[in-house]
């Protein structure tokens, strides 16, 4: 009788679920699988750090899957592979459907965020500190860098030349193979700016270069140059950078960025761990923020409420719980859950037609069919 008993008990906790439980309303399985940026990048030692408190002070082994580029970051989110993503902003891409996310194989994805990280570095174009310019309104006749098969690159380029009020038209575009090239020939004088992260390593080179760094003043109260610019990339927004090449607390730049990493879940993720995720993330700030650099991005005060991908609902139902969630930005995220739907809508009625075989053209279709989509509810289209 008493091995029956232990047998019927070893066979209830191989049933019970998996589920690592705290005191503090926190329930997570006993393993969390995450895409992230590849190893030895700022998101990889982010979720690695964040690995260690969720083993620490939940019992929680959290499998880190590097990924080399956007889709495969995207990838194992969208097969179901992995409940989050810490992407990069491709997942504001993903969620439009645009760009490399426009083909047979992605269109718009149900992408919700949990959490963004906005920490002291900024995104923007670095400039040649010889050239004398000091806004982008500056850059007009610049020699400025354009990355083949680089969207991403070339669209952050793009908006800074829009707050300028400028066009590709109105400077000399000097294409470049790939992002380092583009630093390699800042340096050689062969181009005079190129956009980037001011924490990475091609700034660093063009400041230590007799040429030297500068970067453009985007001024938060010029209005009608951050319109022009979100018009564009909708997803940056002013922010004084405090670290990166030229740049420190006592000498900051009155720039841009957006979010890094921005930790996503598709809209049907399970409510109790994104919400046990998005807890975590909040109320154990100070036992993570110095684990990795960037981690200070991820309090409270950091997030922005209204910004261009919604919040998981679970999200939302925690913000309300703690009271930092207000009629605004409700009406905000009714809007963008909205865009959502109109933009997966959009998608299936033109998928289930016939659709081109060639794959530009394909491209082509969609995206006009999705700015029809769009333009029908009063939304612009963004990307055309």
């Amino acid at each position: 009788m008493l091995n029956l008993k232990r047998g019927l008990l070893a066979v209830a906790v191989a049933l019970a679920p998996t589920f690592a439980f705290s005191a503090d309303g926190v329930e997570l399985p006993q393993t969390l699988g995450i895409t992230a940026y590849g190893t030895g990048s700022t998101g990889y030692s982010q979720m690695a750090s964040m690995g260690n408190l969720l083993k620490n002070e939940y019992g929680v082994s959290l499998r880190i899957l590097p990924g080399e580029n956007d889709v495969s970051r995207m990838t194992p989110l969208k097969m179901g592979r992995v409940p989050v993503c810490a992407c990069g902003i491709a997942a504001f891409y993903g969620a439009e459907g645009v760009l490399l996310f426009a083909n047979k194989s992605w269109g718009p994805q149900p992408i919700r965020v949990i959490t963004t990280s906005i920490a002291g570095f900024g995104l923007g174009v670095a400039v040649a500190g010889d050239i004398g310019a000091k806004t982008p309104y500056d850059l007009k006749g610049k020699r400025v860098a354009y990355l083949r098969g680089d969207d991403a690159n070339n669209l952050g380029t793009e908006a800074m030349l829009a707050f300028g009020n400028l066009t590709w038209d109105d400077v000399e575009r000097v294409e470049f193979p790939g992002y380092g090239r583009s630093f390699e020939g800042i340096i050689a004088d062969q181009v005079d700016t190129a956009f980037t992260s001011t924490v990475a390593g091609g700034p660093q080179q063009v400041a230590a270069s007799p040429r030297g760094i500068t970067w453009l003043t985007l001024d938060p109260e010029d209005k009608e140059g951050w319109a022009r610019l979100k018009k564009v990339a909708p997803y940056f927004q002013p922010h004084k950078v405090t670290v990166g090449a030229g740049i420190d607390k006592d000498d900051p730049w009155i720039g841009s960025s957006y979010p890094y990493p921005i930790v996503v879940a598709n809209a049907d993720t399970d409510k109790t761990l994104v919400k046990s995720l998005v807890k975590v993330f909040t109320e154990d700030y100070d036992k993570y923020k110095d684990a990795a650099p960037g981690n200070s991005g991820y309090a409270l005060e950091n997030q922005n409420m209204q910004w261009v991908v919604p919040f998981h609902d679970a999200v939302v139902d925690y913000y309300k719980e703690i009271g930092h969630w207000t009629d605004v930005m409700q009406e905000h995220q009714d809007m963008l859950v909205r865009r959502q739907k109109t933009l997966l809508d959009a998608w299936e009625q033109f998928t289930s037609g016939n659709t081109p075989d060639s794959e530009d053209e394909f491209r082509h279709a969609w995206m006009k069919a999705r700015a029809a989509a769009l333009e029908a509810e009063g939304m612009s289209p963004i990307f055309i």
